[in-house]
């Protein structure tokens, strides 16, 4: 702009505010996707090379429908922010407090304070050959690399859903990676990871599209707790695994080995490299000793990113992607119903939740989640809509439970059913809620608090077994007498017998030795054998079973459960017709982390 002579500028400037009028009274001033010609185009061709702060001053700006306008600092697209729909709301009183509070200003969520630009150029350009021009990985001279390339080019649609499904995110990377100064490849690398699946869980319990295991995203800031994971974050696990790949170039000096250690551990590419070195044998990727995983690691990312660079080679097209941001950045400063924000902002809850994966509950708990991703026009839709919203935004809240309680007393106690708050939950069958535990339950019509930030970040659930109480009765073992032939007498499990009487499943009991046991406290103590003879005798095959169902139950549930009985004392009672004893369970209470 600074290079236009002030004569052209003032005509172009003229000639924009025309064409911005004539725009207006036609009422094509309202976005359109689906538009023959884009509105990126469109709208960087009719205002280039302006002020942008003159057109919002003018009358013909602040006249319309679209008064208040933030535009996208990259791509120049425009969100409206106060419309002159809410302002109207706010006049008559149609909106409520919660609603026009509940929201901050949609900003890029790179650059949420640089100087807005309509005039940028570059943002009808392709973003594929701006990846392109950013390679700077060396080359792998490797038959892998050829033959992961022959795997993509017989799959194109798998091909098509992976690069379709990437165009949500692939800008933000690309401009992160570039405010970095690194390699552009690394941002093909969700397609080898999770095929640029943000809900993606491998069989190892590592999520989102960059693959985080819960310890590793411990390590660099990614909360994981009841109620958001944020290994599933879109901007949250872009920044994670850049910082975690600088990280580890810092530490091997070269790209190829930084990969292999963000798949297979830095440690193990550690002794890798130093195994070589006692061996005299040279240290770089493709001499490394790794498992197959790794070993094709590199090669996949460098076949993916050699299609890029020629998909026509392989007989396949990318999906056009434009150079600007396909989301912005809107602060949540009201808990709201997941449900709610997606209808406002006029989108499917699918297409919703794959831009906001890290959500676990169907709450956005303001105090927990600093903002929500929206596409441009849908933040411009969402800014409207909530301007009218009536009514509350949100239909559930988090309680702790004052005490252990079975989730049929926790659901009478919230108002729903049990079989509503098992799932929303997760409760498994046959469990209790421990005192303490979080959870989700419907917010009353009366509250207007928000779920607190200690309880937003916070956040677990404690389980027990609900079993009958259990007692301990002892025994002398016959002659042939094993761990795993009293497991089979008492129907419960060897470990368990092993774990009662301190040794090992395999073991076997010499006669005459005392064996515990732990059984219902409600069995008649009579059908304990006092003092059992062979594994096939009658009083065996009437041995009363005990916790062994329930507790097979409780392990199928979504949570582990420890063993409902504890390792016996140092004094074992001899004699089975003593006063029946209730035994501590030990083991009992445990924590379920729900985000992993």
């Amino acid at each position: 702009m600074n290079a236009l002579h002030p004569i052209q500028r003032a005509l172009l400037l003229s000639l924009t505010s025309i064409s911005v009028a004539l725009l207006s009274a036609c009422g094509s001033m309202q976005d359109s996707r689906h538009a023959g010609e884009s509105r990126l185009s469109r709208d960087a061709r009719l205002a280039r090379n302006f002020d942008t702060d003159a057109l919002l001053r003018s009358p013909g700006a602040q006249g319309g429908e679209r008064g208040l306008t933030r535009q996208d600092p990259t791509s120049g697209l425009r969100v409206d922010i106060h419309p002159s729909s809410v302002a109207a709301s706010r006049q008559d009183g149609s909106a409520s407090d919660e609603a026009m509070d509940a929201i901050g200003a949609p900003t890029d969520p790179l650059r949420p304070d640089a100087t807005i630009n309509l005039s940028d150029a570059t943002a009808t350009q392709d973003l594929w050959a701006r990846i392109r021009r950013g390679y700077a990985l060396p080359e792998l001279q490797s038959d892998l690399v050829a033959d992961h390339e022959r795997w993509y080019a017989s799959r194109p649609d798998y091909v098509q859903r992976m690069t379709d499904r990437g165009s949500r995110y692939l800008f933000h990377v690309v401009e992160e990676i570039n405010r970095r100064n690194m390699p552009t490849e690394l941002a093909l690398l969700p397609f080898i990871e999770s095929a640029f699946n943000p809900q993606a869980m491998s069989s190892a319990r590592a999520s989102g599209m960059w693959q985080f295991m819960p310890a590793t995203g411990k390590d660099f800031e990614l909360k994981q707790n009841l109620f958001r994971d944020d290994r599933r974050d879109v901007l949250a696990s872009t920044r994670a695994a850049l910082d975690y790949l600088q990280r580890l170039h810092r530490m091997f000096g070269d790209w190829h080995l930084a990969l292999a250690a963000y798949n297979w551990g830095e440690g193990n590419v550690q002794k890798a490299i130093a195994r070589n070195q006692r061996q005299g044998l040279s240290t770089d990727y493709l001499s490394l000793n790794m498992p197959p995983e790794t070993r094709n690691y590199v090669p996949k990312l460098h076949a993916v990113r050699n299609i890029v660079m020629q998909p026509e080679r392989f007989g396949l097209s990318l999906p056009p992607v434009e150079n600007h941001p396909y989301f912005v950045s809107v602060p949540i400063q009201r808990d709201m119903d997941l449900a709610l924000a997606a209808r406002l902002a006029g989108l499917p809850q699918d297409e919703f939740k794959a831009l906001n994966p890290s959500q676990n509950k169907p709450v956005i708990l303001a105090a927990g989640t600093p903002q929500v991703l929206l596409p441009y026009d849908n933040a411009n839709l969402f800014a409207r809509n909530l301007g009218k919203h009536k009514g509350p935004l949100a239909s559930w809240t988090a309680w702790q439970v004052p005490s252990t309680m079975r989730p049929a007393e926790a659901a009478r106690k919230v108002g729903m059913s049990e079989a509503s708050l098992r799932e929303l939950n997760h409760i498994p069958p046959k469990m209790l809620v421990k005192a303490g535990s979080t959870l989700l339950v419907p917010r009353p019509e009366h509250r207007d608090q928000d779920v607190s930030e200690a309880l937003a970040d916070n956040a677990t659930m404690a389980l027990a077994p609900d079993l009958p109480p259990l007692r301990r009765v002892s025994f002398k073992a016959g002659k042939r007498d094993s761990v795993a032939s009293v497991a089979k007498r008492f129907r419960v499990s060897a470990q368990q017998v092993a774990q009662w009487n301190r040794t090992s499943a395999s073991a076997s009991f010499g006669k005459g030795q005392n064996v515990v046991v732990f059984v219902p406290a409600a069995t008649a103590v009579a059908k304990a054998p006092a003092a059992p003879a062979s594994q096939n005798s009658p009083s065996s095959r009437r041995a009363e079973p005990v916790v062994a169902k329930a507790q097979a139950s409780a392990r199928r549930g979504s949570v582990r459960v420890a063993s409902a009985a504890p390792a016996p004392r140092a004094a074992v009672s001899r004699n089975v017709n003593a006063k029946p004893r209730t035994a501590p369970a030990r083991g009992s209470r445990i924590r379920v982390a729900s985000a992993r």
